[in-house]
């Protein structure tokens, strides 16, 4: 795992992906299938991995929190930035940003929480969190509710926070009055879109954000690191072709469920087994199993043709 200093040139430089978890039939943790997906990530050229709704790490034991961290960091490449979650609630936060004290990690991101918040409190709670971990957090927003506009912007400001994942819906995301507001006084390098690949380009190209959260790039991961090249570059049809790859299985992930169907998608994907989605959540319907078998098969396919593809191109 790099353990280096995080660079705010860092949160443009790859995807960042974020993995399901993989459990033993007892619900413990699997390092031997971890291994597995995290090395088929990197060798897509992906080297940042965030543990955090994908994960169900909004169920995590803070009594396994210690053994979930060191795992992580052992199963991740010295070149691998891993960021774990924290909370969503104070109370978590608070415990695990002791234990994240004796780390090495650099970051974690701070998972949302649906009401009994106010901007003030969350202000307060977060500045305090941070000190006690000894880091930086990264602030994962889904609601305008959450946190108001200035009180984000003055986190960002005093360093308490590293980044914003920025994951609010809009029908239109190129209209986002809020998003607009917060980048007239965030920077928008240290924003990172985090509703994987549907937003991703209007994120990227029309409001300049680092790069985005990608859980079918946990599949895909050349074809990510590709589109996010190809967006960058302005090559609109090869970004046009790569963007449309995911969407079968982006798609549905939207109608059942975000977290559900990418867990059940990698162990279909023979990537690695995902074994059972931790309580107090479950596995997909058996009645969707076959079509998101099939959109997995076709992004696993365009994945490998890619690959192929660039191992035969000679070097520039």
């Amino acid at each position: 795992m790099n353990v280096s200093p995080i660079l705010e040139s860092e949160l443009s430089a790859s995807v960042m992906a974020v993995p399901p978890l993989a459990r033993k039939a007892d619900y413990s943790l699997d390092a031997e299938q971890n291994r597995k997906l995290i090395q088929h990530i990197e060798a897509g050229g992906v080297r940042t991995l965030l543990y955090g709704g994908n994960a169900n790490l909004y169920h995590v034991a803070v009594s396994e929190y210690r053994e979930l961290l060191d795992m992580l960091a052992e199963c991740a490449g010295p070149t691998t930035r891993v960021i774990p979650s924290i909370g969503p609630d104070y109370g978590k936060m608070l415990d695990e940003a002791r234990i994240l004290a004796q780390t090495n990690y650099r970051t974690a991101m701070v998972l949302p929480l649906a009401g009994f918040t106010t901007s003030e409190g969350v202000e307060a709670g977060l500045t305090r969190i941070a000190d006690i971990a000894g880091m930086p957090l990264t602030l994962y927003v889904k609601s305008e509710n959450y946190v108001d506009v200035d009180t984000l912007a003055r986190l960002v400001d005093r360093g308490t926070l590293l980044a914003v994942k920025y994951a609010i819906v809009r029908d239109n995301p190129s209209d986002d009055v809020y998003l607009r507001r917060l980048l007239q006084s965030v920077n928008p390098s240290k924003v990172v879109s985090g509703m994987g690949e549907r937003p991703a380009l209007v994120h990227v190209q029309e409001f300049g954000l680092a790069a985005w959260t990608t859980g079918s790039g946990c599949i895909a991961p050349n074809a990510v690191t590709a589109l996010l090249a190809a967006a960058r570059e302005r090559r609109n049809d090869e970004a046009k072709r790569l963007f449309d790859a995911f969407m079968p299985l982006e798609t549905l992930r939207d109608d059942i469920s975000l977290i559900r169907v990418l867990h059940d998608a990698v162990t279909f994907s023979k990537i690695a087994d995902m074994g059972p989605i931790q309580p107090l959540l479950s596995s997909t319907p058996q009645e969707h199993h076959a079509k998101i078998d099939a959109a997995v098969k076709d992004l696993l396919a365009f994945e490998q043709s890619l690959a192929s593809w660039n191992a035969k191109a000679p070097p520039a």
